[in-house]
């Protein structure tokens, strides 16, 4: 087995707010791949070699910041997506924070109300 998590859903209230925080944090384009009574949008990530992710507004999907913790690919160094985490309406709850030989972490609400997590080697 190459990674331990393969896919994650990130579940959210209001679907076009979430897709406007996720595209400025992670300066990409979240994909829409809609599906009966379901919008999901596929968040970037290298399709042959990482693992990747999807915001997604569902009746069975319900926002949290008491489940488990993912902790989205910080880049080069997180401290970039984390400074742009205040400007598209979401708030650091742990900023930068070293953790040894396996780099740094950092968490944030989001503006659906997720506790979500940013890791980076430096």
């Amino acid at each position: 087995m190459k990674n331990a998590i393969n896919w994650f859903e990130i579940p959210v209230k209001d679907y076009e707010r979430a897709k406007e925080f996720y595209s400025k944090v992670l300066a990409g384009e979240i994909t829409d791949m809609h599906m009966e009574d379901i919008k999901y949008g596929v968040l970037p990530h290298d399709e042959k070699e990482g693992v990747g992710g999807a915001i997604i507004k569902s009746d069975f999907s319900v926002p949290s910041v008491a489940g488990c913790t993912i902790y989205l690919n910080g880049g080069d160094d997180l401290q970039t997506p984390l400074s742009r985490i205040e400007a598209a309406g979401g708030k650091i709850v742990m900023p930068k924070t070293g953790i040894g030989e396996n780099g740094f972490m950092a968490q944030f609400f989001d503006t659906e109300g997720n506790k979500i997590a940013l890791h980076s080697m430096n």
